[in-house]
């Protein structure tokens, strides 16, 4: 029971959050300031969630060969500043991490 009340309020948490801003701001316009910061919170949130993935095995920075994840994310990361093109970067990042882990262990 704790466990769905904790899951109904942590929605409700969200939903509130969200219905502020779009209350707040659907009378006026936003300001320029806040538009600038807002541009970068996807690319911290996505950071957020990557980089440890990467680089973090058994709660350890790895930074070694026999790493695959970083090894896949790197060639992803070359695909991405080549191509733009989103869809090939996470096909081509998904099918190097496959590979990888296959060579490497």
């Amino acid at each position: 029971m704790i466990t769905w009340l904790l899951i109904l309020g942590i929605g409700a948490a969200t939903y509130a959050t969200r219905l502020s801003f779009i209350t707040i701001f659907s009378k006026r316009e936003i300001p320029a300031p806040v538009l600038r910061v807002l541009r970068f919170v996807p690319v911290a949130v996505l950071s957020a969630i990557i980089w440890p993935q990467l680089f973090l095995v058994n709660n350890a920075f790895d930074l070694s060969t026999a790493n695959p994840r970083w090894l896949a994310g790197l060639i992803a990361a070359l695909i991405a500043w080549r191509t733009r093109n989103v869809l090939l970067t996470i096909g081509v990042g998904m099918a190097a991490l496959w590979i990888l882990q296959w060579v490497l262990h």
